[in-house]
């Protein structure tokens, strides 16, 4: 009986798939330093610590305890960014070990080695922006943390799969009425022709890429300099707001092509993903606000205009906030994308290569759209 339980726990502890957990480990810890990293540039403690990879003549690791927890507000966000960041870096290696190791797909092979030499480039990024006090690392810096949190996720993501159950592509052809290269999708009463790219994988991917340029946007204003030029700076703001309107467009079409009748799991993301972007647009107008005022066309009717808050606690929660959703918004729609047909594809791209993707037959097939059937490559002489 005895042997029989720890023949059983064996086996449990054998079935414990590692890189997926290993990986979401890393997308908790990539949340938290990418929170501290917008708290280090709102309050504009990157240069709290003058000195990297130590921390004021000490090691990183050994810095002691009570004069971080206890120290100045600033010295604690710029330490505990870096602690973090080191942390992001080890559970990389970790992940890529316990990957390779495992035989996961080529797919999170090649994410895997992505997201180790992105967490180096990073923390050397970070490390150029003390050594040079430079401003534009510091953008540059803001640019590529996004990226890792994208990449992580998708580790995540596909390490996760167990390949049934997924609605993919395939299940959305099933469910919808192609018509030419258009498939009709119910509003309520009322049938939309879609584009069929619309029914696949390429909405979502259009979303996760506006909302990563989105942050790449809010980033250079965040970071703007004090010497940048009035003309610039309205350019600025005005891609910001277009992207900020593209990200609400593609969410909403989200919510559209995903109806309630083909998947309650993808009515659910889409639905919190238009959540999520319809408070990201009341914290980005509070984040406005708390940064750079009133607007000088509303000052009259909001008299008298307030100095700059951005570094009470209020603000900082809000402009913080705001940078915290960007992300969220970022990571859900890298999650609906490979769930829902991106995963598959990504499959098939990095297992096959330069090869290209070919059936059991032998014949080619190209990535084409959900709702449009794939035809093989005809022969030479058919018509």
């Amino acid at each position: 009986m005895a042997s029989a339980t720890i023949g059983t726990s064996s086996t449990a502890r054998s079935t414990v798939n590692w890189p997926c957990v290993v990986a979401w480990m890393l997308v908790a810890t990539t949340a938290l330093l990418l929170s501290f990293g917008a708290l280090v540039t709102t309050y504009d403690a990157a240069m709290a610590v003058p000195d990297w990879p130590g921390t004021f003549g000490h090691n990183m690791f050994l810095y002691p305890l009570v004069e971080w927890f206890w120290g100045p507000w600033d010295l604690f966000l710029e330490h505990g960014h870096r602690l973090l960041g080191a942390t992001a870096g080890m559970l990389s290696l970790l992940l890529a070990a316990v990957t390779f190791r495992r035989g996961a797909s080529p797919a999170v092979r090649w994410l895997v080695v992505a997201a180790v030499v992105l967490v180096v480039v990073q923390g050397a990024l970070g490390g150029l922006r003390v050594i040079l006090d430079d401003k534009t690392v510091a953008k540059v810096h803001a640019c590529t943390g996004p990226l890792f949190f994208a990449v992580a996720t998708a580790i995540a993501v596909l390490s996760g799969r167990r390949g049934s159950g997924d609605l993919s592509a395939s299940a959305t052809e099933q469910r919808s009425h192609a018509v030419g290269q258009e498939a009709l999708v119910a509003v309520g009463p009322v049938h939309l022709p879609l584009p069929s790219w619309a029914l696949g994988a390429s909405l979502p991917t259009a979303l996760a890429v506006a909302a990563y340029l989105q942050l790449v946007a809010g980033a250079q204003l965040r970071h703007a300099d004090a010497t940048l030029a009035p003309s610039t700076f309205r350019w600025m703001v005005a891609i910001h707001l277009a992207g900020a309107a593209a990200v609400t467009v593609l969410s909403a079409l989200t919510v559209i092509a995903w109806q309630p009748h083909e998947s309650r799991v993808a009515r659910r993301w889409s639905l919190a993903i238009m959540a999520m972007v319809t408070g990201q647009l009341l914290l980005g107008g509070g984040a406005w606000l708390f940064t750079w005022g009133m607007p000088s066309w509303l000052q009259d009717a909001w008299a008298p205009a307030e100095a700059v808050l951005a570094r009470s606690p209020r603000g900082a929660a809000v402009i913080t906030g705001h940078v915290i959703l960007g992300m969220m918004i970022l990571g859900a729609a890298v999650v609906l994308a490979l769930e829902w047909g991106g995963a598959d594809r990504l499959e098939r791209i990095a297992r096959f290569g330069r090869q290209g993707l070919r059936r059991p037959d032998g014949t080619e097939a190209r990535l084409l759209p959900a709702t449009t059937a794939v035809q093989p490559r005809p022969e030479r002489g058919a018509r």
